[in-house]
């Protein structure tokens, strides 16, 4: 009897055991996680633990239970990746007749299956929780880039990737500390991003469709707005391919890219030499960067089609012209989103202005009326935006053309010094700077320089107006009067159309005006360049560049850097009483009319009437009162 009393505990406490641990309620110790991996990795009889250790392996767990369920987890899966079945086998046989005979051994097959995708699950919700630490983080994700690595034997196991991006992008929390460690780690190899370039053209090609056929966009248009952010951050964390240049890419997996020959050579057995030597190996750029490009378009292309919002949309247009459309496969293809971009107008035009001139200069694209949108831009506000400095520079540089018109390069010229009124002084020197270059580069509109005008009849004579008028004839600006009225301007700034704008009749006094302007930076540079129109032998174009990224606190630095020899001073013998000397303005008096008044009053004897003196208190009260 007492031996069967001694049986029964025991056979207790192995039932009630594994029990309390399925739940993972944190009744196990870091020693038993231990005893269980141990006994998971020496035998089969042992398999009832791995649900056991799956339980600890959430985001809120342990950092030590969870670190230890990871490692014995890991560990047991490693060796059986290529005796385990594909995911979509094990689906099909859950679907399959309930009275089709099973072959005991791939039943457990499957059960594994399911228990190692439910690992992978775990593992992607533990490096994309925000809750989880640094190091957790970490280890999961090196635990995750491992089975891609070795889950498709030696072949880059696509599908656990495309569902670890697939969860990042949907993400509620954020994920920089995660790109973060994946751009350090795994993005310089060539075929993590030739999978992450795929998968990101397939996310965006299923939120594309999705963004379609919802009719209620308010109800999920923050969930979108978030995968998009996702996708985006994703995208810009690949360094640029240096196509100048041929480099080596150095692959995560052992078969490196996928190509059209090998499905001939995947029944390749493991323990083949060929198999063996590909670890760690270097591939030359022959094929890689035409793929690579490839798949990057696409990538691209997908994203730009999705809704973006305003400030990815500006992030896109920023590094477009840089980042994006030298690494692509063919950049004309973007043609339809810069044109559009284009045609927005604001600040979204003036950022598609560098990609769109890349394209027209480089790929040759045609836009028709580019210049006519490029005019429009020129607004007061463009000189306050983040961007001006590209703008202008390539403002300069589509204007540098011999072949452009007289009256397009009037009405740029006459523009731009009608704004020189609006702007600040920063905005004014990079004016001065543009309308010089245009007048050297085109001769033909020298005349809008200076009219000479006939104080008698009060008409123009101007010495070009023939050639002007000839000039004007054949660009279709309409012929210039032979008389011109004083004091009134023929130029139209509101018409968009610069065809239209009447600068052929009109002339640049606006600029004659800054010589006087208040700031001195200013009047120095209209006078520095007073003198190159007419000795243009001696004399360069000015580059827009040096002056485009100024502003208020450039220009006062600069003044207050400046060494001044002399030093206007103000002496004055007594203090003065009035702003101007009324020698200054004869008939004007710009005294004290109430202390004069008061004064006049004050009769012979030196004593103030009562009216008078009333008068006085009273305009005292009311200075007293508004004190108080």
């Amino acid at each position: 009897m007492a031996s069967v009393t001694v049986k029964k505990p025991k056979e207790k406490k192995t039932k009630k055991r594994p029990r309390k641990e399925e739940k993972g309620d944190g009744t196990l110790t870091l020693d038993d996680l231990k005893t269980l991996g141990a006994e998971l990795l020496s035998s089969r009889a042992h398999i009832n633990n791995l649900p056991i250790l799956l339980s600890f392996l959430y985001p809120s767990s342990p950092l030590d239970l969870a670190l230890e369920s990871l490692i014995s987890i890991q560990s047991f899966f490693v060796p059986l990746l290529p005796e385990m079945p594909p995911s979509s086998s094990s689906s099909s046989a859950a679907s399959g007749d309930a009275d089709e005979d099973k072959n005991p051994e791939s039943v457990f097959r499957l059960w594994l299956r399911a228990r190692f995708d439910e690992f992978i699950n775990s593992l992607i919700q533990i490096a994309v929780s925000s809750e989880v630490a640094d190091a957790f983080r970490d280890v999961a994700l090196d635990a995750i880039m491992d089975f891609v690595k070795l889950g498709k034997k030696g072949r880059f196991q696509s599908a656990i990737y495309h569902r670890f991006l697939h969860s990042i992008v949907h993400a509620t929390s954020s994920v920089y500390s995660l790109l973060d460690l994946l751009a350090a780690k795994y993005f310089k190899y060539a075929d993590v991003r030739y999978f992450t370039y795929t998968s990101m053209n397939k996310i965006a090609i299923s939120e594309h469709g999705k963004s379609s056929l919802d009719n209620d966009e308010d109800a999920s248009k923050p969930g979108k707005e978030v995968a998009i952010r996702n996708m985006h951050n994703i995208l810009s964390c690949f360094p640029s391919l240096d196509l100048d240049k041929e480099q080596n890419y150095e692959m995560w997996s052992e078969f490196g890219l996928p190509s059209k020959g090998e499905k001939r050579s995947s029944k390749v057995s493991s323990n083949d030499a060929n198999f063996e030597n590909m670890n760690n190996v270097v591939i030359p750029t022959n094929n890689i960067t035409k793929k690579l490009k490839m798949k990057f378009t696409k990538a691209w292309l997908s994203f730009l089609k999705l809704p973006l919002p305003l400030d990815v949309y500006k992030e896109v247009l920023a590094k477009l012209h840089q980042n994006i459309i030298p690494c692509m496969a063919n950049p004309a293809i973007l043609c339809d989103f810069l044109t559009r971009s284009y045609d927005i107008g604001g600040v979204i035009s003036v950022m598609a202005l560098s990609g769109l001139f890349i394209l027209m200069t480089q790929h040759g694209l045609e836009y028709p009326r580019f210049y006519e949108k490029l005019y429009a831009l020129l607004t007061p506000a463009v000189f306050m935006a983040k961007h001006r400095a590209v703008f202008f520079q390539l403002l300069d540089m589509c204007l540098k053309s011999s072949y452009l018109p007289a009256y397009l390069a009037a009405a740029f010229a006459k523009k731009l010094s009608r704004l020189a009124l609006l702007v600040p002084p920063s905005g004014a020197l990079i004016i001065i700077a543009v309308i010089h270059n245009l007048l050297r580069r085109h001769p033909s509109i020298n005349f809008l320089v200076h009219w000479m005008v006939d104080e008698e009849d009060n008409v123009d004579t101007p010495a070009e107006c023939n050639q002007s008028n000839q000039t004007a004839g054949d660009s279709g600006a309409g012929p210039l009067t032979d008389k011109k009225k004083q004091g009134i301007d023929p130029f139209n700034s509101g018409e968009k159309d610069p065809v239209k704008s009447n600068a052929m009749r009109s002339s640049l006094w606006e600029i004659d005006t800054l010589r006087h302007h208040y700031s001195p930076a200013v009047s120095r540079f209209v006078a520095s360049l007073e003198n190159d129109l007419t000795i243009r032998a001696k004399t360069s174009e000015v580059t827009v560049g040096d002056f485009s990224s100024g502003s208020y606190a450039t220009v006062f630095r600069d003044e207050i850097r400046r060494r001044i020899k002399q030093v206007p001073l103000a002496f004055y013998r007594t203090t003065p009483t009035s702003l101007f000397l009324e020698s200054d303005f004869p008939g004007w008096n710009f005294g004290d009319h109430h202390n004069e008044t008061c004064e006049n009053r004050i009769g012979e004897n030196g004593v103030v009437t009562g009216i008078q003196d009333d008068d006085c208190e009273l305009v005292k009260r009311q200075r007293t009162s508004m004190v108080a």
